[in-house]
């Protein structure tokens, strides 16, 4: 028992050492990491992969290295001169009332509120529109320092009950109780090691995705692999749950199950990966046993939105680029018995839901919301008047609901809840979040710039009004680029840091994402993910060429598969960017199937255990593209010691290879949270806080620039 602590100690030792001679000598001496002699034969070709020991997060000698990591990028960071300038003024523009996710649940209204500077938003209640509001859970008594974040889950059919799951660490692994809603008593009910998905009632239980308990130790590396489907009856222990469904053939393969409104039918969605979906579905009314298939194969995304007279509506991008709605009859589901109820148009149909027996489809013009009301023929009834440009949730509700909620949100509209009437057509606001900002000082341009191929790419920018475009403006160019996600306008506190300092916020909606549908999409995914690099490439060279700003005060950023962007570009293109956030990134394109949920990205990169896919992806893959003798630009990677989407091991040997052959003096710092999980997922307010300091600090420093801030009033300012 004593070996390791005394390996653990004299590696601690050691990096110790280099850093103290590093304080001496006035410049930054990065954690000496050992080199292996691993090498890997894919296909022919050699790879080494010197930092595999790194792939341990439990190891002595990682958590060495994490360590001695961690002290020379808080000795950098502390530094800086106006670092607590920037966390207090943060924290002052904060620190107002914040509302998100209304729903109604019978005569209950529930809804998320942040009072200012809470580290996880609580959930309150209310008995009808104008009750008095009620805290009913609160995921701030369940953790001193905020690690502990809660998802409210689907209520019971019957209202009494609602589900809820709680996430630790910020990992993706939930525990779900339920809770009595009327005197806020939880149940006895525990059911742990649930991911994928929610849960579904039937009666007085529920069925559940679950998975068996991962070996201990590996919990947050370990593939996520054999997931089966239970029924929980209330009251029960887990371990007498009922399995309905197993598939030990495919262990890769995702269950979810749903049930309809009216416990009619059980739907079970089937997963190869991210994108494409199988459905089979079991009449319960009707006492059917076993499962049928609604739709067979994992060519399209397909989602029962409702069912309508024993028949399901469905959406889906079958025979549609830009999605539909359509009517499938389950006993005979065949494609030419469809009746389309809602058609392609040439917009992308973003989402579809129902409420009140109305049918809502929402809409992305240009990669802004627009929602609109039919009945359940598919004739129009309403357009949804929105606040404005922005971005709007999907309008959902029960069929005996005469209204909804949604939030709504831009760059200079604070996310607010607005109510929506069903038989007048009219919104009116629920919840209204307030800031301190002035956000009338700012506008929102949408700009359409020329990619390689000469693609038109759609680029929002935020900006002090009547700014004059001379190049000397900072600017901070974000986006993802993958996995059919929309990037659509948000409020972010954060940004105003930048945009108060005369800085411009862009995103480019590239390629790679489902602004403009399934052509989109696939016009950035497999053999065209450079697609993707080059769009966002032409866009930094747009914003340079347009006098917005220069290469010498342009910071780029992007997480998770934005991560790889980021990544990718500053290999690809080092002498374009003065600042780099590589935030919990895939970079290793050639193990990323290895660890917990890695394989299902499959679909959407490819993988170097297929021939055809392994040169395409170490071509690109961004630890395996920092080449030696380059100057490359200031970057700080970030990642989190819980994250078991993207592994931190990603991260670390991204790091440990660029400090090793960067040949410039820009620093090159790894930036490791602990007890945080994939990003903003499941971090508490307060790491956010130092996360956005500590890149807004390293940003301005690397840039020759001192933030200046006016003075923020006691008063806040509702959205106009």
């Amino acid at each position: 028992m004593r070996k390791p602590l005394l390996v653990l100690l004299s590696v601690i030792f050691c990096f110790q050492y280099v850093f103290l001679q590093a304080q001496e000598n006035k410049k930054i001496i990065y954690p000496a990491a050992r080199k292996s002699d691993q090498v890997d034969d894919y296909f022919g070709t050699k790879v080494s992969d010197p930092y595999r020991w790194l792939e341990d997060g439990n190891s002595a000698e990682t958590k060495a290295w994490v360590q001695a990591e961690q002290s020379v990028t808080e000795k950098y960071l502390s530094a800086i001169p106006f670092r607590n300038k920037i966390r207090e003024h943060y924290k002052e523009i904060l620190n107002h009332p914040k509302y998100f996710g209304a729903f109604q649940v019978g005569e209950y209204y529930f809804y998320s509120k942040n009072d200012g500077l809470q580290n996880q938003s609580v959930f309150y209640f209310q008995k009808g529109l104008n009750g008095k509001a009620e805290v009913f859970l609160d995921p701030n008594s369940m953790s001193a320092d905020g690690s502990v974040s809660v998802v409210l889950d689907a209520p019971s059919p019957n209202k009494k009950y609602i589900a809820y799951h709680i996430n630790k660490g910020g990992s993706d692994w939930a525990t779900t109780y339920v809770m009595d809603i009327e005197n806020k008593k939880k149940l006895p009910d525990v059911i742990e090691w649930m991911k994928f998905g929610g849960i579904a009632w039937k009666g007085d239980g529920f069925y559940y995705t679950g998975f068996d308990k991962p070996e201990k130790g590996k919990e947050l590396s370990a593939k996520t692999e054999f997931g089966k489907v239970y029924y929980h009856q209330l009251g029960n222990k887990q371990e007498q749950d009922q399995l309905i469904f197993e598939d030990k053939q495919h262990p890769q393969m995702v269950y979810v199950a749903n049930t309809t409104e009216d416990e009619r039918f059980l739907i079970l969605y089937k997963y190869i990966g991210t994108y494409g979906t199988e459905i089979w579905v079991k009449n319960l009314a009707h006492g059917q046993q076993d499962f049928t298939p609604l739709i067979k194969g994992f060519d399209f995304n397909n989602i029962v939105i409702d069912d309508v007279n024993d028949k399901l509506l469905m959406y889906t991008n079958s025979g549609a680029g830009n999605y539909r709605v359509v009517l499938v009859d389950p006993d005979n589901p065949q494609k030419e018995n469809w009746k389309e109820i809602i058609a392609e148009r040439e917009q992308k149909l973003e989402s579809a839901s129902t409420g009140g027996r109305w049918l809502f489809a929402s809409y992305l013009k240009d990669a802004s919301t627009r929602i609109y009301q039919y009945d359940l023929n598919g004739v129009m009834q309403h357009e949804v008047k929105l606040p404005g440009i922005g971005s709007a949730s999907g309008i959902s509700a029960y069929h005996k609901d005469t209204c909804a909620f949604y939030d709504f949100s831009s760059f200079t509209y604070a996310p607010s809840i607005f109510k929506y009437d069903f038989i007048s057509g009219k919104t009116t606001v629920f919840k209204k979040s307030e800031t301190k900002i002035a956000t009338d000082n700012y506008q929102t341009e949408q700009v359409f710039y020329t990619s390689k191929d000469r693609t038109k790419i759609p680029m929002f920018i935020v900006h002090k009004k009547e700014i004059k475009l001379d190049g000397t403006h900072p600017v901070l160019l974000y986006a993802y680029g993958g996995f059919d996600v929309s990037m659509t306008p948000y409020f972010s506190t954060s940004i105003y840091i930048l945009l108060e300092n005369n800085g411009i916020f862009a995103l480019p909606n590239i390629r790679g994402g489902g602004e403009y549908g399934e052509k989109w999409h696939r016009s950035g995914e497999l053999f065209n993910k450079q697609n993707v690099f080059d769009d966002f490439i032409a866009a930094a060279e747009y914003l340079i060429a347009n006098k917005y700003t220069t290469k010498n005060l342009l910071a780029i950023n992007g997480g998770s598969n934005g991560g790889l962007l980021i990544g990718a570009v500053m290999t690809q293109r080092p002498d374009l960017f003065k600042v780099c956030f590589p935030d919990v990134g895939v970079m290793d394109m050639l193990r990323f199937q290895k660890f917990t949920v890695g394989w299902a990205w499959a679909v959407e990169y490819g993988s170097s255990d297929s021939a055809i896919f392994f040169p395409y992806l170490y071509k690109y893959s961004p630890l395996h593209n920092i080449k030696a003798g380059v100057k490359y630009p200031a970057t700080m990677i970030s990642t989190a010691d819980h994250d078991d989407r993207v592994v931190p091991a990603h991260s670390f040997k991204f790091a440990a290879t660029l400090q090793e052959k960067q040949s410039g003096t820009a620093p090159t710092l790894i930036r490791i949270e602990t007890d945080q999980g994939h990003g903003a997922s499941g971090s508490s307010l307060s790491k956010d806080i130092e996360s956005e300091t500590d890149k807004w600090s390293f940003m301005f420093y690397n840039m020759g620039i001192t933030p200046v801030f006016a003075a923020v009033s006691g008063t806040v300012k509702k959205p106009s």
